[in-house]
């Protein structure tokens, strides 16, 4: 009897090598980011990645970083964390979020107001930053587990 092939990747893996896929849609010159919501049985329900909301063109607003708030990509991006909740195609209850970047306070409550149970993130390069000391401080409140995930090369 033929023996199943040992070397499959993990879900962990597949799931954060989906999210650097859906992340490279992204327009946005300086951060790409990519967010996939599974459930526990390991089912995708969500994808997003970081853009302009739906209907407005990559070229209609700026994509900034420096300068006066409505100047910048920062009042109008929505984040990938943010997408993939706003692309479900059912409840997220329960479900677990694989992020390229761990997410600032603001998906943070998204995350907690959708009921998802698990962030397993790729990078936290902004950790020291307020936004997203804040963002730990709400997700550690509400119970949600977080872990960092290498993946394999």
């Amino acid at each position: 009897m033929q023996k199943p092939r040992e070397n499959a990747i993990s879900w962990d893996e597949c799931f954060m090598r989906m999210a650097n896929i859906i992340a490279q849609r992204s327009k946005d010159p300086s951060t790409q980011a990519g967010a996939i919501i599974t459930t526990e049985q390991n089912v995708v329900v969500g994808v997003g990645y970081n853009g302009f909301p739906r209907g407005i063109e990559s070229t209609d607003l700026p994509w900034d970083r420096e300068g006066d708030l409505a100047d910048t990509k920062y009042a109008y991006v929505c984040h990938a964390e943010e997408n993939a909740v706003y692309n479900a195609n059912s409840t997220t209850r329960d479900c677990k979020i694989y992020c390229t970047l761990f997410p600032c306070n603001e998906c943070a409550k998204t995350i907690i107001q959708n009921g998802i149970k698990e962030i397993i993130f790729e990078s936290d390069k902004y950790h020291d930053d307020p936004v997203w000391v804040a963002s730990r401080r709400m997700l550690d409140l509400a119970g949600i587990k977080c872990r960092e995930y290498k993946l394999k090369t």
